[in-house]
């Protein structure tokens, strides 16, 4: 009896144990939310898919004409209160914009130090510093969203040493490019919390649109970069490949009120209809005349060669606010018109390397309209 009764035990025990490890072998079985052999964690979502590209970014069809592609970008990109008004306006109208940083606002005010301008003495700057770190945190937020809702961030490196305080952009060799760019680089990796994928930034525009190109070219290569923006242009034309580096040109408009031919960057339309000089209560005034500006240069692009119309600004409140409105104004219209895509400078060149290039020599070949 003893004997079938040990026997029985004996076999009870295997059973029980033949029952635990297939339970914990089994590729469902998880315990407190941890996975089993599968090896996916419980409860998490699959990875996402990645988007599918837009209609547009396809090759041309024969006889085709192009978007008629127009690339906003605000220099500094540093304000709280503008990327939250331009964010959702830029979901609202299906456009993508791209925000070129100075690399300053990265670094607070406490830790100027880190920065030494080409030329300058440690801690110097004309644009000043980041602020705070919950200001710093605030803008590296604003960043990420952007850049997750399919903007472009590119550089407007750091010191924004223009005419006046010398050496300004203007002077400086590819050795002094390089370690201007050195150090926005470093800022934009420092960065808490930013985690820039490298190359990210592939392109920007000067301070002041200052610097020769036979000196800050090669350090845009060193750095991986393909694309400027600090060219003018008195027409609409379409980018070009300048020693290794794709120049995307400013153009110049004619303001009508004034009958005035004036580069098509805020600072520049301020300055032409006052000498730069805050008087608010001209506010709606100069708005207007400059959409007006706006809608000239985009109708003659439109109607022309479809060259990519490029719209400089800054994140300001100059005289009023009359440019962060108007701006704001033509992206909420325009964005939306028929055959008109308001894309990032990465997405155009991206498009053009999908198109066969005797059309792109084509396109580069027809008139270039003066607005």
């Amino acid at each position: 009896m003893r004997t079938r009764s040990n026997l029985a035990i004996l076999v009870a025990l295997v059973a029980a144990g033949l029952f635990l490890t297939m339970a914990l072998t089994s590729p469902k079985a998880e315990v407190d939310g941890v996975a089993g052999a599968a090896g996916t964690p419980a409860g998490d979502p699959p990875p996402p898919s990645p988007p599918s590209p837009p209609e547009w970014m396809r090759p041309l069809h024969p006889g085709e004409r192009p978007p008629q592609f127009v690339l906003f970008s605000f220099d500094g990109a540093g304000s709280d209160s503008h990327w939250k008004r331009v964010l959702p306006l830029a979901q609202r109208s299906n456009a993508r914009f791209t925000g070129f940083l100075t690399g300053l606002y990265l670094v607070p005010n406490s830790e100027r130090t880190r920065y030494t301008g080409p030329g300058h003495t440690p801690g110097k700057s004309s644009v000043g510093f980041g602020g705070t770190e919950a200001d710093i945190a605030t803008r590296i937020g604003n960043l990420k969203t952007a850049l997750a809702a399919g903007h472009e961030i590119g550089t407007h490196y750091n010191g924004h040493f223009c005419a006046g305080a010398e050496p300004s952009g203007a002077k400086w060799t590819t050795a002094q490019w390089n370690s201007e760019l050195d150090q926005f680089f470093r800022f934009v990796r420092e960065a808490p919390g930013l985690d820039l994928p490298d190359g990210t930034v592939k392109g920007g525009r000067t301070p002041c649109l200052e610097g020769k190109k036979d000196q800050f070219f090669p350090a845009m290569l060193t750095h991986g970069m393909v694309y400027d923006s600090s060219g003018t242009a008195g027409s609409l034309a379409w980018p070009s490949k300048v020693d290794g580096v794709w120049e995307f040109p400013m153009p110049s408009v004619t303001v009508t009120a004034l009958d005035k031919r004036v580069i098509m960057m805020d600072y520049n339309l301020w300055f032409s209809m006052n000498g730069a000089k805050d008087e608010p209560e001209k506010a709606s005034l100069f708005t207007e005349w400059t959409v007006a500006a706006y809608f000239r240069a985009y109708d003659a692009a439109y109607a022309g060669n479809r060259a990519p119309l490029v719209v400089g600004n800054h994140f300001n409140d100059w005289n009023g606010g009359a440019f962060s409105t108007a701006v704001e104004t033509f992206m909420g219209e325009v964005c939306l018109r028929p055959q008109t895509v308001c894309a990032t400078y990465g997405q155009v060149l991206e498009w053009m390397g999908l198109q066969d290039p005797a059309i792109l020599a084509a396109l580069e070949a027809e008139p270039q309209p003066r607005p």
